[in-house]
């Protein structure tokens, strides 16, 4: 477990914006997966994602590691922002694309 633990200390801190998600973007596993990678999708192209269906080991760290049960995760710039629920609220809510135009600037995205 603990170089699982690794791994995703190393992908969240090497990537501005990560979803650990089931499945792709392109072939999500899950309804849940799949509004989060669609959300995310409209507001950059290009993010990190990992198919906890193939990374087992990370499947089972991760929620140890982030203190959050369930998939999908967004992480951006370090921090856990939440599951499909969160994402999608705060897309409606406009706060989603705030914070990632916000990310975009400053990490020249």
């Amino acid at each position: 477990m603990n170089n699982a633990i690794e791994k995703i200390k190393n992908q969240i801190e090497k990537n501005t914006i990560v979803l650990y998600m089931k499945g792709t973007p392109d072939d999500p596993k899950c309804g849940f997966s799949s509004k989060a990678a669609q959300v995310l999708s409209t507001y950059i192209q290009s993010f990190l994602y990992v198919d906890v269906l193939v990374h087992l080991d990370i499947r089972c760290a991760l929620p140890t590691f982030s203190n959050w049960p369930t998939f999908p995760q967004l992480w951006i710039e370090g921090k856990l922002i939440g599951g499909a629920d969160i994402i999608i609220n705060m897309h409606r809510k406009g706060e989603l694309k705030t914070l990632i135009d916000q990310v975009k600037l400053r990490n020249n995205l």
